[in-house]
C-alpha cells in the first residue's frame, strides 16, 4: 500500500465520531488516528487505547471525539534522523510519531517497527570502547570516553541506536578502561533491540585488535566503528556499496577542510615559481567507521594492532579497499574542541 494512502486512511476530521476514529485505526493500519481539523492541519491524535477507554463508558458509537483528543502531539519534522526518532519513541514509549511540517501539515509517521528495521539484517557490528581517552585529559579520569553525554545521552548509546535503527541486532563491544562501567550502563542490549556482548581486553588492543577476538564463524561482512563517534551515517548505504564493490574492507570518508592563514609559497630549488594567497586545502579523511569482511578479519593478530595496518595488508595482498563518503552529519569527539562542539548542538 502507499505511504500517501495509508496516512489518507489513518486521518480523521475533528468532528468526526468515534465509529469514524475505529475506521481510521482498521483502514489505516498504523496504530494511531490523525485528527485533523477544519483547514486540513493536525489537531490532535487518538489511538487504540484512546477508544477503547472511551468506549468503556459509552457504547454510544456515534459519540464525538472532540472531548477526547490528544491535543498534546509529540511530533517531529522531516529533519530529524531515524536516530534521533528511536531516542523519542524509547523515553516516550511510544510506537508511533507523526511528521509535521512547519506549517502543521501532516506528511509522514514513523512507526517503531520501521526506524528498527523492517528485517533484522545477518551483518554484526563491532564497537571499539577500549581506548583510554588520554586525550580528553581529566574529562576521561573516572569516564570512559564512549560514555561521555552528547545531548544527554552517553556516545556509545548514541552509536547503538544508530545500529540498531538499520536492523543491526548483534553487536559486539571491545572493552578495556574502566569497562565496568560501560557495562553496567549497557547491560546485554535488550533494552535497544539487540543482543551486546563484550570482549574484554585483558592488554590494549589498539583500534583494530580486539577484531580478533570475534567468533570465527562470520558469514557476512560486520561494521566497525570507533566507540566516540557522533555520526548520522546511512548504514544500509555503506554495506551495499561494500557488497557491490566487492571489497575486502571499505572505510568511510569524510571530507576535511583547513584554510591556511598566510599566503603559501612554490619553490623550484631557490626560485619561486608560485604564490597562492591563504589556500583551502580539502582531503578525504578516515571517518573511524568501515566495513569488514570475515576473510579478512582472520589476517587481524591478537595483540596491539592499529586497524590501519589491516588495510596496508589487503594493499599488499592485492585485496581491494574501498571508500564510501559519509554525505551525513559526522564527527570524531576524541579531542577537547570537537567534544565540546558536539555537546553545543553543533551537530
Amino acid at each position: 500500500m502507499k505511504e500517501d494512502l495509508r496516512l489518507k486512511n489513518a486521518c480523521v476530521s475533528i468532528d468526526g465520531n468515534l465509529l469514524d476514529v475505529m475506521h481510521a485505526l482498521q483502514n489505516g493500519a498504523l496504530g494511531i488516528a490523525v485528527v485533523k481539523d477544519s483547514h486540513n492541519k493536525v489537531a490532535g491524535v487518538l489511538t487504540d487505547g484512546d477508544v477503547r477507554r472511551v468506549l468503556i463508558n459509552t457504547k454510544n458509537l456515534q459519540e464525538p471525539i472532540l472531548p477526547y483528543i490528544q491535543h498534546q502531539v509529540v511530533s517531529v519534522d522531516s529533519s530529524v534522523s531515524r536516530t534521533e526518532v528511536l531516542e523519542i519513541m524509547q523515553s516516550r514509549f511510544l510506537h508511533q510519531i507523526p511528521i509535521i511540517d512547519e506549517s502543521g501539515y501532516l506528511v509522514g509517521i514513523h512507526l517503531l517497527h520501521e526506524v528498527l528495521g523492517a528485517y533484522e539484517r545477518p551483518n554484526w557490528a563491532l564497537i571499539m570502547a577500549g581506548g583510554k581517552g588520554t586525550r580528553l585529559g581529566e574529562i576521561t579520569r573516572k569516564t570512559p570516553k564512549p560514555m561521555l553525554k552528547v545531548a544527554g545521552k552517553p556516545i556509545i548509546e548514541r552509536i547503538i541506536l544508530h545500529l540498531t535503527s538499520y536492523g543491526i541486532r548483534k553487536i559486539y563491544i571491545s572493552v578495556n578502561y574502566l569497562y565496568q562501567v560501560i557495562l553496567d550502563y549497557l547491560g546485554d542490549g535488550s533494552k535497544y533491540g539487540c543482543k551486546i556482548t563484550y570482549l574484554i581486553e585483558e592488554n590494549e588492543l589498539g583500534t583494530g585488535g580486539a577484531i580478533s577476538l570475534l567468533p570465527r564463524n562470520m558469514l557476512d561482512p560486520f561494521v566497525v566503528c570507533n566507540g566516540d563517534l557522533i555520526t548520522q551515517a546511512n548504514i544500509h548505504e555503506m554495506l551495499e556499496f561494500h557488497k557491490q564493490g566487492n571489497y575486502g574492507i571499505t572505510l568511510g570518508l569524510s571530507d576535511y577542510t583547513h584554510s591556511i592563514p598566510y599566503g603559501c609559497v612554490e619553490l623550484n630549488d631557490k626560485k619561486v615559481i608560485a604564490l597562492y594567497e591563504k589556500p583551502t586545502i580539502n582531503k578525504h579523511v578516515n571517518a573511524g567507521i568501515y566495513v569488514v569482511n570475515p576473510d579478512v578479519a582472520k589476517c587481524v593478530p591478537n595483540r596491539f594492532f592499529p586497524i590501519t595496518d589491516l588495510i596496508d595488508e589487503c594493499f599488499s595482498k592485492n585485496i581491494d579497499v574501498g571508500g564510501w563518503k559519509i554525505l551525513e552529519d559526522w564527527l570524531d569527539v576524541g579531542q577537547k574542541n570537537e567534544l565540546k562542539l558536539a555537546q553545543k548542538g553543533f551537530i
